[in-house]
């Protein structure tokens, strides 16, 4: 049975306000040295509204994501409290957060698929120089 579209509504207003505060706290009201500089890319709250995933993208290498990734679960709690605060809610969702590599892997697609181009007017040109075969 597909779901009421006014509830679907309200868990994406609630998921938009969710990525808002949070994207605030991270911009300076966390003070974990472990954060590396970061923003929230999505939030994907549950059905039932218990558990809600932050994906999080964050400028920096493979060792300042684990470390941030570390550090924003370590404020998770922090964070529960204060949404629970400035959303004057009675339940915050338990909240997990994510590393969304999406950004890097399209840059990388992006630079592959450069390369296949390339090798494929590389290879046109080549063919197309050649002098015709003799009959």
């Amino acid at each position: 049975m597909p779901e009421p579209r006014a509830r679907t509504y309200h868990r994406n207003r609630v998921a938009n306000t969710f990525s808002e505060e949070i994207g605030v706290m991270l911009e300076g009201e966390l003070t974990d040295p472990r954060i590396a500089p970061c923003y929230v890319t999505e939030v994907v709250l549950a059905p039932g509204g218990k558990s809600c995933r932050v994906f999080v993208a964050v400028e920096g290498d493979e060792t300042e994501e684990a470390d941030t990734l570390e550090g924003l679960m370590a404020a998770r709690g922090f964070v529960r409290s204060q949404i629970r605060e400035r959303m004057g809610v009675r339940h915050v969702p338990e909240l997990t957060f994510q590393i969304d590599r999406s950004a890097k892997m399209k840059g990388r697609m992006e630079e592959l698929l450069g390369r296949a181009e390339k090798r494929k007017k590389k290879q046109a040109a080549k063919t197309g120089d050649a002098p015709p075969a003799a009959s």
